[in-house]
């Protein structure tokens, strides 16, 4: 039994996107065909795997349905975290989409869920890219923020001292050494933090990656993994 993360599958098998991926470069040609193959050399039914957001370019459930079919056919249990594309999941009906796909896939927002002692706790996060106003990107911060601890609370409350964090956005931007991410990272004790989001070789050293004051960073958006999904924990 393993952990695995991969995120930004950006998977259209049912809706029409402007720009196909492949415009991304030579990676994300018949890059559905490719993670799904991985998956199938290297996961099984006893696997976790955490898809860290940006599922679907569906706009709604109806034009994602292909897409998380697609997901519900891949090995092991799947937990979904929320990406900033994926418009088909609307954060306060979390708990619908739980008991829709109850069995099939798990969906990581203001909860949490247990990997043996560990907690995987998580949010889509958030962080300035230079596209709204320094006060709107702070207020969408400390909204992701709150999420996180719910999410964390959520686990310390039932006995659990041992984490794994997950986010969608990277838990920094280009300008920032550390956030309220990371120090919320610190604060509860993670031992990993788990992100995606960035999308091409210039943006892979977007944030952090290493270790740093004793937490892991990774970035697992699926192009830098070449669709290997990521082993976070055996």
């Amino acid at each position: 039994m393993s952990l695995y993360a991969i995120g930004d599958l950006h998977l259209a098998f049912g809706s029409e996107i402007k720009a196909p991926m492949q415009l991304m470069g030579k990676v994300w040609i018949d890059h559905e065909k490719k993670f799904k193959e991985n998956c199938a050399r290297e996961l099984t039914d006893a696997d976790t795997l955490v898809l860290v957001g940006d599922h679907s370019w569906g706009r709604n459930l109806e034009e994602c349905a292909l897409d998380l079919e697609y997901i519900m056919a891949l090995p092991g249990r799947k937990i979904l975290l929320r990406g900033n594309h994926d418009m088909f999941w609307d954060a306060k009906k979390t708990a619908q989409l739980n008991e829709r796909f109850a069995g099939k896939l798990e969906f990581l927002q203001n909860n949490y869920y247990a990997y043996g002692d560990y907690a995987l706790v998580g949010t889509k996060g958030y962080c300035y890219e230079g596209k709204d106003t320094i006060e709107h990107a702070e207020m969408l911060v400390e909204r992701e923020l709150e999420r996180l601890r719910i999410s964390f609370e959520a686990a310390k409350a039932d006995g659990f001292r041992k984490y794994i964090m997950f986010l969608h956005y990277p838990p920094t931007n280009i300008f920032e050494r550390n956030s309220g991410f990371t120090k919320m990272a610190e604060k509860y004790g993670a031992e990993q933090v788990i992100y995606a989001h960035c999308h091409g070789e210039q943006r892979f050293h977007d944030s952090i990656r290493g270790k740093k004051r004793g937490i892991r960073y990774s970035l697992v958006s699926g192009d830098c993994l070449r669709w290997h999904p990521m082993k976070v924990l055996d």
